[in-house]
């Protein structure tokens, strides 16, 4: 649906440079694409803005996928 709107998830490079706009994701954290190898393994990437910083973690990706055609950017 998302992609069918021009959206598309944004990148960890694009997330950082999102928080320089402002802070977002102080009280939640954002799934952002993941790199194919990783996603290949079937884990996924999120990001959050804590203490000043952004932080970028893992987990596996089962509801990534069903969720990715919803996130927009």
């Amino acid at each position: 649906m998302a992609a069918s709107m021009g959206m598309e998830i944004l990148t960890e490079e694009q997330y950082r440079a999102l928080q320089k706009l402002g802070n977002f994701d102080e009280k939640t954290s954002s799934w952002v694409k993941s790199p194919s190898d990783i996603r290949k393994l079937g884990g996924a990437i999120f990001c959050d803005f804590r203490y000043g910083h952004v932080f970028t973690f893992h987990n596996g990706a089962s509801l990534i996928t069903l969720l990715e055609d919803f996130v927009v950017r």
